[in-house]
């Protein structure tokens, strides 16, 4: 299993073998619905929230005397019962949406995605990334120059790479990652993934392994 290392002139004088472990994997998509739902609750934050009577303000104070009114008994114009109230059995921000995934199933997750993108000819292989300096002209050259259509495309890089980060960071589809912070949200989300030889080698080394 072989893929071309492009240049950044976009020219590719030569291939690299992949690891089959990672990049041949058949696709299930029971899976990867399910790598999907467990990343996306584990950052879902609960903001709807709702006061209960003992929480809201005023109250203290009953509304009116007990007998002789014609009306309900009330103890509080904070009941729930009454308009600006405290409210019952509603939302709270306590809860906790977050679920667990198996580690052997969240890696099998990201190689189903990178094994589509390769068999989809979305995994472009690039020999560095290195820039003299900041140029956001520079990086919309290279993309040019590569076999890339209209899409997202998701970088991944091996380490910090300062001028090239800066430079793409007003490119605004495109999303760089470290190969350690891989996820299946963003291999799905993005149309292309783009990586250099060092980031595919870091790649390898995550999810070559058999834990």
């Amino acid at each position: 299993m072989q893929t071309a290392i492009y240049k950044i002139d976009g020219t590719s004088q030569s291939k690299t073998n992949l690891n089959e472990a990672v990049f041949g994997v058949k696709a299930n998509p029971q899976v990867l619905a399910q790598a999907v739902k467990v990343q996306l609750a584990n950052h879902r934050n609960a903001i709807a929230h709702t006061k209960t009577r003992g929480e809201v303000s005023g109250g203290g104070r009953k509304p009116y005397k007990q007998k002789g009114t014609g009306n309900a008994r009330a103890g509080s114009t904070r009941s729930p019962l009454w308009t600006g109230g405290g409210v019952t059995f509603g939302p709270r921000n306590v809860q906790n949406f977050s679920l667990r995934l198996p580690q052997k199933m969240r890696q099998a997750a990201i190689k189903m995605a990178l094994s589509q993108k390769l068999a989809e000819k979305h995994l472009i292989i690039l020999q560095d990334l290195d820039l003299p300096k900041i140029s956001t002209k520079s990086v919309a050259d290279i993309l040019q120059k590569l076999p890339l259509e209209q899409g997202k495309i998701l970088v991944i890089l091996s380490k910090i790479n300062v001028n090239f980060e800066l430079s793409a960071a007003n490119i605004p589809y495109m999303k760089l990652i470290k190969a350690d912070n891989l996820n299946v949200v963003d291999l799905l989300n993005y149309e292309y993934i783009l990586s250099t030889t060092d980031g595919l080698k870091r790649i390898e080394e995550i999810f070559g392994k058999n834990k």
